[in-house]
This record gives C-alpha cells, sequence and structure tokens, in this order.
C-alpha cells in the first residue's frame, strides 16, 4: 500500500476519534473490524486484537485492506450478497459466514455489521463489523449431536488465493455443502448484540472531544450540510483514481460532498477540510476572475466546461489546474451533482494508457455519469 493511502486511511480515523480510541477498543474483549467507505476501496480503518488474533493476520496486513480477503474458495455468495445490499442500504445485517484465516483454514463465525452516522450531517462514516466464532452447530449427517463448525484436511489437495494463503480441497470437506448455513445460537446472537452496542459507546465518548460527534442512528431531523452521499456511492466513486470532486447544486453555496483520494494528495487537504466547502477555497489572490465567471455561467446554463485556472493548495504553493466540470444528471435526467476534474499542468503523473488530459477527463466524467445513475435506479426515487 502506498504511504499517501495509508496517510489517508490513519487521518480519517484520527480526525473522527480521540488519541485515546484506538486503546480504548483494543481493551474491548471482542473480534471486530471498523471500515470507512469514504476512502477508495472501503478499507479496514482499525482491527481489535482478538480479530487479530482469530483471523492470523497482524495489523499492517489487514489495515487499508478490503473485507473481502477473509473470504475463500467455499464462502457463500448469497451471504456476501447480502451485507453488500446492507451497505448500499446503510443498514444492519447480520448473517452466518464461511471466512478463512490467513493459513487457510476456514471458521464458520456469526458476522454482524451496523452503520455509524456523523452527527452533523448523517452521512454513515463507519461501518463496525463484529465477528463471533460458532463453536458447534448441529450434525445433521446423523440427526443428532454435535460437531465443530470448523473443517480440516487429512489428503492435502489445495490451492493458492491471490494472497498466497493455501485452501484446503480435501474430500474430508463432504459435510460442508457451500450453500449449508452454520446457525449461531441465541447466546453467540446476544455476544453480537453486546459488542456492537460497547464499540459504537466508544466511538460516541471518543468523537466528543474532536467536535465530530457520531452516533449509531441517523437523526430524523438533520439538516444536510455536506449532501447525503451515500456508502455505496462512496465505494462506487472510490475505485476513480482521478481526481475530481462532487457538487452538489441544491445545497447552499453548492458544497463539496465528494473528494476522491487524488484530490486530496493533489491539494494537500484532509477530507473533513474539504466536505461541505465550495471549491473556492482553491482560489488566490492570482486567480482570474474572467475563468471564475466563465465556471460560474457554465454552472448556471448547466454546460459542461474547460478552462485552465490557477489554483493553490492547503500549504499556499499554486499550481495550474486543468478543471473540466460537467452536470450530472440521475437516471430521471435531473441534474444531481455537477463533477470538477483537475489535472495539474506539467504533472508528472503520465497516464499509463496513453490517454490525453481531455480524454482522462471525459473518462472520469463518464465513470461518474453510470455510478450515479446505476444508484439513483436502484434506490428508487431518484434525487430531483
Amino acid at each position: 500500500m502506498e504511504a499517501s493511502q495509508l496517510g489517508l486511511i490513519v487521518e480519517s480515523f484520527n480526525n473522527r476519534y480521540s488519541n485515546w480510541a484506538r486503546e480504548t477498543l483494543d481493551q474491548l474483549p471482542d473480534n471486530f473490524t471498523i471500515t470507512d467507505p469514504g476512502i477508495s476501496g472501503h478499507p479496514i480503518v482499525f482491527a481489535s486484537r482478538g480479530f487479530l488474533k482469530t483471523s492470523g493476520y497482524s495489523s499492517e496486513e489487514v489495515i487499508g485492506q478490503n473485507g473481502r480477503i477473509f473470504q475463500g474458495p467455499r464462502t457463500n455468495r448469497r451471504s456476501v450478497i447480502e451485507i453488500r445490499e446492507a451497505i448500499r442500504e446503510e443498514r444492519t445485517v447480520e448473517v452466518t459466514l464461511l471466512n478463512y484465516r490467513k493459513d487457510g483454514t476456514p471458521f464458520w463465525m456469526l458476522f454482524r455489521m451496523s452503520p455509524v452516522f456523523g452527527k452533523e450531517d448523517g452521512r454513515v462514516v463507519n461501518f463496525v463489523a463484529v465477528q463471533v466464532p460458532i463453536s458447534k452447530k448441529q450434525d445433521r449427517r446423523n440427526g443428532g449431536g454435535f460437531s465443530l463448525c470448523e473443517f480440516g484436511s487429512c489428503r492435502r489437495e489445495v490451492c493458492l488465493d491471490s494472497l498466497g494463503r493455501v485452501f484446503d480441497l480435501d474430500s474430508d470437506t463432504r459435510g460442508l455443502e457451500i450453500d449449508e448455513h452454520c446457525e449461531a445460537s441465541e447466546s453467540e446472537k446476544r455476544t453480537a448484540v453486546t459488542a456492537i452496542n460497547s464499540i459504537l459507546s466508544v466511538l460516541t465518548h471518543c468523537s466528543e472531544s474532536t467536535g465530530r460527534l457520531v452516533c449509531e442512528k441517523r437523526c430524523c431531523c438533520f439538516v444536510p450540510v455536506a449532501g447525503c452521499i451515500t456508502s455505496s456511492l462512496n465505494i462506487s466513486l472510490g475505485r476513480i483514481k482521478q481526481s475530481f470532486v462532487l457538487t452538489d447544486p441544491h445545497l447552499p453555496d453548492m458544497p463539496i460532498v465528494y473528494a476522491s483520494d487524488a484530490f486530496l494528495k493533489l491539494t494537500g487537504y484532509d477530507r473533513h477540510e474539504v466536505l461541505g466547502c465550495n471549491c473556492r477555497f482553491l482560489n488566490g489572490l492570482d486567480t482570474d476572475s474572467a475563468t471564475l465567471d466563465q465556471i460560474k455561467e457554465s454552472i448556471q446554463t448547466e454546460q459542461a466546461c474547460t478552462v485552465r485556472i490557477l489554483n493553490y493548495r492547503k500549504d499556499k504553493s499554486s499550481f495550474w489546474n486543468l478543471l473540466h466540470i460537467s452536470p450530472v444528471r440521475n437516471a430521471s435526467g435531473k441534474i444531481a451533482y455537477f463533477v470538477g476534474v483537475q489535472i495539474e499542468e506539467g504533472s508528472r503523473n503520465q497516464d499509463r494508457r496513453g490517454l490525453s488530459p481531455e480524454m482522462r477527463q471525459l473518462s472520469t466524467v463518464g465513470q461518474v455519469k453510470v455510478a450515479v445513475r446505476s444508484l439513483s435506479m436502484s434506490a428508487g426515487p431518484s434525487k430531483s
């Protein structure tokens, strides 16, 4: 993982919670991870000691990774889809799941995941996922008794995954069908609920000292400050590597509601310093007012435009920005957002595909439009 990406992950957690949040969370006995849907790839930003011990991974191997690294050849696809749907709908989900340790051995667990909401704007800022290992299950082959919800191999037939883990593909796994579910006990379900509540309590308390309060339920009376970008849209946009921002013309002062990792790297700002702000913070003394008027006109007329503008980073250094702005419409044809794609003039970061700056910008706009339209179609009534 690049140092810049790891820095964003660390900052996303530290800027939201107090300095002693990690230490307090590590004192909890539960197996859990915390992820950030606002960062590209929806990575893990915290993993408890219990989880690391159970999975066999070190913290360095887990932080920055997506939770899919724990899945394997016999992980139930329907359960994974159910988790993805819960992320898209920003709700709690509880499923039994077959995951894999670092050494490739599988184990059943009760997986319970809940969103964490920012109190000031109602956005989902994190997901907390608790994993409770299921120790036993009813033996369906002989109609009674119990057997461990874990299986091994006597005859070693193996395959390797992309991480180099060894998976047993032995006939001794015949008692476990791919679609079979290992049922969790009521006690294990209560353990998962209690763990989630404990973690959310710590996060809520640790967010008070930073002034960026979180809560376990979205306030029904909140007024959007930085828009209401869903976790699913955040994740889809996070796959786009170009520098760009999404602004909401339906909110006062047309604030930024999404900023890509590449934009933060280009400008030097942290994500929390950007969201909710108008793009004018990039302007400075020598920014051409005529160019700003051209941008305003294109927004008012709902037309795309490309300009060359002098912008400023957080450290006050200037750069020439090849900026392309375009309206983004939802599935019903209404303008939902404006996307601004930035390319630093003379940047050493050349496109590997050999595309010109103009083609790179148009490609980025196209990807953003596909993400917005796809999600607005699946979400029902579109934003107007």
